[in-house]
């Protein structure tokens, strides 16, 4: 059987830095940070007080206020950045085969804030006067459903869930149903709304996050010797996936191409990394083995990279041993910018790698004062400024808590 390429035609994004693709790239360029002291809650007991919030978001700007009060943010999200891919990609499905149209969606923890919000009116009222919308608000796939009913999909409809590797895992899986000619055309990313006072509690009390409070927007620093955390981040990004032969017949625009994705396991520690980071290693490996090219052929590698001292390092090392000799790709953490947007982390930093590509530009790291003296000084990590050049080969890395680990490879379209 002769596999299909797969194509990148649309790209949707909501994100900390902007609500639409191309304020978030033009804020992502300048190395601007989307951290800002937290509002949607009072922080006074918090040992953290701030994260990468979206801007000015109301529900009501997008959806009608029956439909805003049936959806969790997180699938408000997901709505909005896939209907931003969609328009993107310019799709008309009253005229393609709804069949073999899907969506896979991810998301590492779904209704949250639901969660939280029914909890505590429930403990303060003391009785169970619980939402008829609770539980299909809370439930992880109800963005895969929300937007296959919006448009009729009625191909493939799931959402993988692999902590913060989710998105990665969900775009791979996607890449595989055209490939094998599952399907003609897939909606995939991620969305996620996890700051609320249970998710920076709860990361807080594992001493994940940044407790530099008096300086959020310097406080997620991958790489840099005084990292203390990673900074919390929401929003979405959605990805449409095409077979070449599809794309091309309706003649759409085409940002890039997937060549390979990789997947596998640590198989060492619930939340921690394995310290020489071996399925890592293994996973970008795989990655390139199925775009049938050399790690010295990447540009640019995107990594997870999160901004916690050992997670950092440990990619690192799999990085290095992954490059050998040779060590020319750059090396990028745009979290630093974005936050960590946890399941929805991996499709936003496709979509980074996918206008990578495509302008041929590599995105800066920010907040990087004093490099790690551990980190191996023939890596090239970008710098604070967003750097000019070719970028045929892009990578992205995510990994998540239970050793998730996923990569994929995406490539110029030619």
């Amino acid at each position: 059987m002769e596999l299909k390429r797969v194509v990148i035609t649309g790209l949707g994004a909501l994100t900390p830095l902007g609500h639409d693709v191309n304020s978030f790239w033009s804020a992502l360029k300048i190395g601007a940070s989307g951290a800002v002291p937290i509002t949607k809650f009072d922080t006074t007991q918090f040992k953290t007080t701030f994260a990468c919030e979206l801007k000015n978001y109301q529900a009501l700007d997008y959806f009608d206020r029956k439909e805003a009060r049936k959806t969790d943010p997180f699938t408000q999200y997901a709505l909005i950045a896939a209907e931003e891919a969609i328009k993107d990609a310019q799709l008309q499905f009253e005229g393609l085969d709804r069949h073999r149209c899907g969506v896979i969606w991810s998301s590492g923890n779904g209704g949250i804030y639901t969660f939280d919000q029914e909890l505590k009116a429930y403990a303060a009222e003391g009785r169970p006067r619980f939402s008829p919308f609770f539980v299909p608000k809370i439930l992880i796939d109800t963005p895969s459903g929300a937007i296959s009913i919006k448009h009729g999909l009625k191909g493939a409809n799931y959402c993988p869930v692999s902590a913060c590797a989710s998105s990665t895992t969900a775009l791979i899986d996607a890449f595989n149903y055209i490939r094998l000619d599952k399907a003609d055309l897939m909606v995939t990313g991620g969305s996620e709304a996890p700051i609320t006072e249970s998710g920076i509690g709860g990361f807080g009390a594992m001493k994940a996050l940044s407790t530099r409070n008096d300086s959020p927007q310097t406080a997620s620093r991958p790489f840099d010797k005084d990292r203390d955390g990673f900074v919390m981040g929401e929003g979405a990004s959605a990805l449409i996936l095409e077979s070449l032969e599809h794309a091309l017949a309706r003649g759409a625009n085409i940002y890039g191409e997937i060549v390979g994705g990789g997947m596998t396991a640590d198989a060492y520690h619930a939340t921690a990394t394995h310290p020489e980071g071996e399925g890592a290693l293994r996973g970008m490996q795989l990655a390139l083995d199925e775009a049938g090219i050399s790690a010295q052929t990447l540009d640019y590698i995107n990594a997870h990279a999160t901004s916690t001292s050992v997670g950092d390092l440990s990619e690192l090392v799999a990085i290095r041993n992954l490059l050998g000799e040779d060590t020319k790709p750059w090396i990028g953490a745009t979290k630093s910018m974005s936050g960590h947007l946890l399941g929805a982390a991996g499709a936003l930093e496709a979509t980074i790698c996918t206008l990578s590509v495509f302008h041929d530009l590599l995105p800066p790291t920010i907040n990087i004062e004093s490099l790690d003296p551990a980190v191996p000084s023939d890596l090239k990590i970008t710098p604070a400024k967003a750097l000019p050049g070719t970028v045929d080969y892009a990578m992205s890395n995510t990994f998540g808590f239970g050793g998730h680990n996923a990569t994929i490879i995406i490539k110029k379209y030619v």
